[in-house]
Parts: structure tokens; C-alpha cells; sequence
């Protein structure tokens, strides 16, 4: 495999946000084909043919001139241009999964379908799952930095760290998706268990629900949902773009991007993004630094498609977002201090990731591909670790911000091995027509730490409000050793089968997955424990089509999580805890309306779960059962605005559990009401302009199981809003845009229940983006 270790060059970085509420209805537009795009300029494809029937132009959403719709059109990135035909328009609804993915949805913003692992490319009408695919369009003109920017869009997606922290962890339906959980180009551990930088997505592919079958095992166990990031190609336009970017508080940076595509028929192609960023961060004193580099390679004949990406990420950050838990005794939660503040001042934190993956597929027959992909990503993290954890005083701080300091040096690495091959086919035996998939997939990772801390004496007091340097680390530091060795294998095979004119499509499959799981002593190098376990999850799901733009759905799924290695913070270091299932089941409805869609869906997941008991020793005990309605709504509400508004109600109830006292009550760190809107509009009185808004709410959540009214949390509300100017120099495209996040600079609490930090304040985003 190969390794970008000693790379250490770098190429300059921008990026932020956009925003504003939404009304959405689809009275006032005519019933169309599921997943109609009237007002962009789309390839002549045919999608999930023939489960769909053609669709036609609109030309009632056309309402800009020639010259208007060029400078409107010319900034995009060219995976939204329509392509030749030399190339494959589209892999949705085929056997294919290497080449254009699906075409973007009216308004531009989501896309008509995605990659769903082993179910192959979908449309989103056409599936029994209630999914989501965000477009590079809507990733740039809201400036988002990182995957976690663009996901809160969905209300049922909230983010519960800050910018500029260690990591982007996500909730989705209300349990936790670490960083580690997001997939690349449908293969697990290949991108950074930190954060995603957007400079290279094309797509950012939503499942919400248990995805084991779809993808199987995460390495991090997430059940609530699932990510996919697919990495840009080259279009069929060449282009090469600068984008000077500036961003409040003295961050600046600079992103190069160059696409283009080779040969007699355009077989070959090449996109390069390239970013540096340098100046401080989001907190006091902070500067974080970055360099990216990403390259895409593609290669699509007739029969044969290649791909290979080469990713390497490297970010150093001083004065990094800080994180803390609180006391579960406080008589009420503590005042949200400054967003720039820092408690822990004088933390140094340096991330390096570097990845290479190739797939390739080839079309044995028309209907009948064979796919293989495989990766191999090392990342690295050295730190500065202070805790609030302090053996012999309370954990965490107390209702006035008062905390013990101590201060560690925790250093790490990760080591991933991932692949997967299937074979996938179509067919028809009688009157029904079968999509038939068989896949297999491999993880290997090893993981490796070294924990340095300074002895209790040694801790000091603080406060958030008021903190106290950080003690210098008096013992020597310490090379990382090897800590854990995780693998996963797995078998799986699904059908999709269609009756009655492909009115009622209905899917059955199972994955049968191994999971291993070996620790080892960090001193010693001796294996401590050792876990093996194997289960099958099945998946069943039903779309009837009573009408083509409409699908009633529903599922049952089952997702597998491998238990946990207990980190070293417990009593019960190292101790690996057995892998567990979580369930489950859900139903809606998805309606195209022409240029909008409607969907709605209510859910049950249930799984074990997990907490610190008195004795601070970290197990699974009892059950955590959520139950919701999601309401979701896109596309385009009038020529030139176009719009999302999505709304999550939860109860997070806990089912089962040793403490008495905690069954019935809402999981602690879960919000029972969010609402994500946004609006984007090309104003009619200045060509090439376009203003955009975004609200984001939650509600209140509980520091503990037991909810006690004084201990919840605010809820709180984000406004973002923006513009963009899309207009031509010298006969090049230029679009300049500038957004505000969090316009009131609202102070509020991001939580997990276990842990909190503050949101970010009030940021400016501004960059330039000319093709030359």
C-alpha cells in the first residue's frame, strides 16, 4: 500500500456557510415523474429505466435569458454541466456504480438518487429507505468547510461539535455517528476520523437508519445513520479554478482546482483539488493551519471503469475548540461562556491523514457487472490532552464553571486496510423483474496510543470563565504502540424484485458478518484480551406505487455495531465489550410533485445502551428505544428559488435499564424537536445575483436519564444567510460569494449528554472563485 506520510506539502484552503426559513407547499405545481429537473440543463438520460417513465422540459421554470443562464450556469462545477455521449450520462438505475452519478434534482441543490452500497445506484423514489444526496452546487454556494456543514441541512443530522474542535461528530436519528463512520466511495476507514474537507466531495450521500446490510458494519458503530462521500471526476467541460478565500478572524487561504479529460473519446480523466489555509481560528489566541491534496483519476470505456483517488490531509491547530463534561449533580446547567473562549489554553493538536483507493467494475454482460474496490489510509493525531477527569476530585466542571485541570500528552495512530467486491445483475423471470446483488466486504485496522499524564498532584483549579494555563507535562513523551487490532468480514446478497409494471418494488437480503476484535498492552506489547462474534442481519423493504410520483415505503433493518474497547479514561481500561444489534422499522411516503418533494416517515430504532456507571466503569446496560416523524421538503418553489425544509420530531426514550428511576425518560444529549430551512434565490432586478438564508433549530436536551428540570439545556436557533454574484472577467466565469454564519452570534451549548462544548460565533465567509 501506498503511503503519503513524507508529503508533507500543501496548497491552500476556504470555505463556510449560507442561510433562512422555508414554506414550502407543492399545491401549485403539476404531478410529474418522480424526480423531475425542470430548471436545470440535464443530459437526455433515462433514470431506473423502465421502473420510471421519461421525463419532458418544463418550459414554464425557464425564465432566464440565454446571456442570463450563461453567467448563471458558467461558475458551477462541471459535474453539473450536461456530458457527451461518449461518456455514461448516468449510473443510476444500471448495474454500473463507476461514472456520472445521478442527475441533480429541479433546483439543483440534491440529486434524483445515489449510491446505496449493496443496492446499488438508486432513485430516491425507488428505494424503502428515506435518504438524502446533497450536490457540489449546494456544498459551494452555502461555503460549506467540511461534510458536517452541509449535513445539518437535514433536521434529523445535528452536529454536536464545534469548528475548529478534534473532530466533526454527528446525531443522526438521535445517536451518535463518530467521524470515523463516513464512507468513501462506498468502502469504511478510508477518509479522516476527524473531519471531511468538502474541496473534493461531488456528493454527500445521506442513509438515516441502521445501514449493515446497505454497507455493512461501521467501525465506529453508528446505527442512527449513515454517510457517503463520493469523490469529484472530471467532467466533460476542462476548467481550472482559483478561489481565494477569506474567512473572519484572519483565516485566509487559497483552493486550486483542475479537471479535465483525455483521450480519442474523452476515456481518461483528471480533477486535482488543492487547498492551504493559515490565520486564526474560531477561538482566542487559536491558529489553525491546513493543507489539502486530493486527486481524482478516472478511466470509463465501454465495458471497463477504473478509478483511483489519492488524498492527503494534514491540519495543525493551536488553541483547539474546547470539549467538557458537568458534574451530573449541578443544580442547574452553566451560563454559556464567550464562543471564543478557551479553557484550556496552550493545547496543541496535529492531524495528518493520508489515503489511496482504487476500484474498478467491468460489464461481464449488459445487465451483469463485477465491481472491486480496495483502500488503504494511515492517520496520525499528536496532542496536548487536558481533562477534567481527575482521580480523587469530581469530574467535570460545576454549575459556576469550576473544574480540576490535569494535563496529558495523547498521541495516536490508525493503520486501515478496506475493500469490498459484488457482483450485481438484473434479470427477469417471468412477470418479474429481479435486481439480484452478492458482495463481500473486508476491514482490517490497527490502532495505536500513547498516554502521558501528569499525576493528580500535579492537577490544578480552573474555571471555564476564568481558566488557568496548562500545567506542563513533566513525564518524558512517548512513541505510540500498538493498542488494538479490529477486522470485519462480511457476505451479503440482496434482491430487489418488481411486479406489476414496476409498480411495487419489494427487497429482501441479509449479511452475515464476522467481527474480531484483539487488544494489547501499550507497555508491554502482549495481548490483554481477545473477542470474537458473528451475526446475520437481515433487511426487508417494500415501495408500492400507486401513482408513479408517489411511494409508499416501509422497512425492517437490523444493524450490527462491534462493542466497544473502553479508552483509557475507565476503570475498565481495555476491556472489550461484545458487539450488539439495534433494530429497525419504519414507513412513509415520498411524492414527486414536479419540481418539488415531499416526503414523510415515521421510525423506531431501538439498541443497547451505553454508560458510565458509579464506579466509572464503561458498559452497556438497558435500552435506548427512538421514535420519530420526519417531514422533508425540496426543489423548486418558483423560477430561480429554490428551497429545503426538513423537521424531526423524537421522543428518545429509555426502555430498559438498572436504574428505576431512568425508564420512561429521554437519553440524555437528545433533542425531541429540530427544524433545518433554507432558502436560495436569483434576484430578478441584477443578473448573476443571488441571495440565500438558513435557519437551524433544537430543542432542549437533558444532561442526564434521569431529567431532571434543571438540568436541561436551552434550546437554541442558528441564522446563517449569504450571496453570490456569478458574473464574467475577460470572458472568464467569476462567481464571488460572501456569507454570515450564526448572524446574531448566539452563545448556546452543543451537547452529547456526556460532554459539551460552545458553537461557534458569528463568522464571515468571503471568497472569489475565477476560472482562468
Amino acid at each position: 500500500m501506498v503511503s503519503f506520510k513524507k508529503n508533507k506539502s500543501r496548497v491552500l484552503v476556504g470555505a463556510a456557510v449560507s442561510a433562512v426559513s422555508l414554506s414550502l407547499t407543492g399545491m401549485g405545481a403539476t404531478q410529474s415523474s418522480a424526480q423531475s429537473t425542470a430548471s436545470q440543463a440535464l443530459p437526455p438520460v433515462s433514470i431506473d429505466a423502465p421502473q420510471q417513465r421519461a421525463r419532458q422540459a418544463r418550459t414554464t421554470t425557464t425564465v432566464r435569458s440565454t446571456a442570463q443562464r450563461s453567467a448563471r450556469v458558467a461558475p458551477r462545477p462541471p459535474s453539473e454541466r450536461p456530458v457527451s455521449a461518449s461518456v455514461t450520462a448516468t449510473t443510476m438505475g444500471t448495474t454500473h456504480t463507476i461514472g456520472t452519478p445521478a442527475p441533480s434534482y429541479a433546483g439543483g441543490q440534491l440529486a434524483q438518487g445515489g449510491t446505496l452500497g449493496l443496492l446499488g445506484n438508486r432513485s430516491v423514489m425507488n428505494v424503502p429507505f428515506s435518504t438524502t444526496n446533497y450536490t457540489s452546487q449546494l456544498i459551494q454556494d452555502q461555503q460549506g468547510r467540511t461534510a458536517a456543514d452541509t449535513l445539518i441541512n437535514n433536521s434529523s443530522v445535528r452536529a454536536s461539535t464545534g469548528q475548529n474542535g478534534f473532530d466533526d461528530a454527528l446525531q443522526i436519528r438521535g445517536f451518535p455517528v463518530p467521524a470515523s463512520d463516513i464512507g468513501l466511495n462506498g468502502i469504511y476507514g478510508l477518509v479522516s476520523s476527524n473531519r471531511v474537507p468538502s474541496y473534493f466531495i461531488e456528493r454527500i450521500e445521506l442513509l438515516l437508519g441502521p445501514g449493515a446490510l446497505i454497507n455493512g458494519i461501521a467501525p465506529g458503530g453508528s446505527v442512527g445513520g449513515g454517510v457517503n462521500i463520493v469523490t469529484k471526476r472530471a467532467g466533460e467541460i476542462p476548467f481550472t479554478r482559483v478561489t481565494p478565500f477569506f474567512m473572519s478572524a484572519g483565516s485566509y487561504g487559497l483552493h486550486l482546482e483542475n479537471s479535465g479529460r483525455y483521450g480519442e473519446n474523452k476515456e481518461w480523466g483528471i480533477r486535482f483539488n488543492g487547498v492551504g489555509r493559515n490565520g486564526e481560528a474560531s477561538i482566542n489566541d487559536g491558529n489553525g493551519r491546513t493543507g489539502l491534496g486530493a486527486l481524482g483519476v478516472d478511466y470509463r470505456g465501454e465495458r471497463f471503469r477504473w478509478t483511483l483517488d489519492a488524498i492527503s490531509q494534514n491540519d495543525d491547530t493551536r488553541n483547539f475548540r474546547p470539549q467538557m463534561g458537568i458534574q451530573t449533580t449541578v443544580p442547574f446547567i452553566p451560563a454559556v461562556p464567550d464562543a471564543r473562549s478557551n479553557w484550556y489554553p496552550g493545547t496543541m493538536l496535529k492531524q495528518r491523514d493520508n489515503t489511496i483507493a482504487t476500484a474498478a467494475e467491468y460489464d461481464i454482460a449488459q445487465s451483469l457487472t463485477a465491481y472491486a474496490g480496495i483502500g488503504y489510509r494511515e492517520g496520525e493525531n499528536y496532542q496536548t490532552f487536558p481533562d477534567s477527569r481527575v482521580t480523587g476530585y469530581p469530574g467535570g466542571m460545576d454549575q459556576f464553571g469550576n473544574f480540576r485541570l490535569i494535563n496529558a500528552y495523547y498521541d495516536s495512530y490508525s493503520k486501515t486496510t478496506s475493500g469490498n467486491a459484488d457482483i450485481r445483475s438484473r434479470f427477469q423471470i417471468g412477470p418479474v423483474n429481479h435486481a439480484v446483488n452478492l458482495a463481500f466486504t473486508g476491514y482490517y485496522q490497527e490502532n495505536g496510543n500513547a498516554y502521558v499524564a501528569n499525576t493528580p498532584a500535579q492537577s490544578v483549579p480552573s474555571n471555564i470563565y476564568n481558566p488557568s494555563p496548562l500545567p506542563v507535562v513533566t513525564g518524558a513523551r512517548l512513541p505510540p504502540q500498538k493498542a488494538n487490532e479490529i477486522t470485519f468480514r462480511s457476505m451479503a446478497i440482496a434482491d430487489t424484485m418488481s411486479f406489476l409494471n414496476e409498480s411495487i418494488l419489494f427487497t429482501v437480503g441479509a449479511r452475515h458478518q464476522r467481527v474480531e476484535q484483539d487488544a494489547f498492552s501499550t507497555t508491554t506489547g502482549l495481548q490483554t484480551s481477545s473477542y470474537g462474534a458473528e451475526a446475520v442481519t437481515p433487511l426487508a423493504g417494500i415501495v408500492v406505487k400507486p401513482l408513479q410520483n408517489v411511494s409508499l415505503y416501509a422497512n425492517y433493518a437490523e444493524g450490527l455495531s462491534q462493542g466497544i474497547i473502553v479508552p483509557v479514561n475507565f476503570a475498565n481500561r481495555g476491556e472489550i465489550l461484545a458487539p450488539f444489534k439495534s433494530k429497525q422499522q419504519e414507513a412513509g411516503i415520498k411524492v414527486d410533485w414536479g419540481t418539488i418533494t415531499t416526503t414523510a416517515a415515521v421510525f423506531q430504532i431501538a439498541r443497547p445502551l451505553l454508560i458510565t456507571t458509579p464506579a466509572n466503569f464503561r458498559v452497556y446496560d438497558g435500552e435506548q428505544r427512538n421514535r420519530g416523524l420526519e417531514l422533508n421538503a425540496y426543489g423548486l418553489l418558483l423560477p430561480g428559488l429554490r428551497g429545503m425544509v426538513s423537521a424531526t420530531f423524537l421522543r428518545p426514550e429509555i426502555t430498559k435499564s438498572s436504574t428505576l428511576a431512568e425508564i420512561g425518560k429521554d437519553a440524555a444529549g437528545v433533542p425531541d424537536k429540530t427544524l433545518s430551512a433554507s432558502l436560495d434565490w436569483d434576484t430578478p432586478w441584477v443578473s448573476g445575483l443571488s441571495l440565500n438564508g438558513r435557519v437551524i433549530y433544537t430543542s432542549g436536551s437533558y444532561l442526564t436519564n434521569l431529567n431532571n428540570p434543571w438540568q436541561k439545556f436551552s434550546d437554541w436557533t442558528r441564522v446563517d444567510i449569504g450571496a453570490r454574484y456569478a458574473t464574467a472577467f475577460n470572458g472568464r466565469p467569476v462567481t464571488i460569494r460572501a456569507n454570515i454564519e450564526n448572524v446574531f452570534d448566539n452563545r448556546y451549548w452543543l451537547t452529547t449528554g456526556s460532554f459539551v462544548t460552545v458553537a461557534s460565533p458569528r463568522t464571515y465567509i468571503i471568497s472569489a472563485a475565477f476560472d482562468l
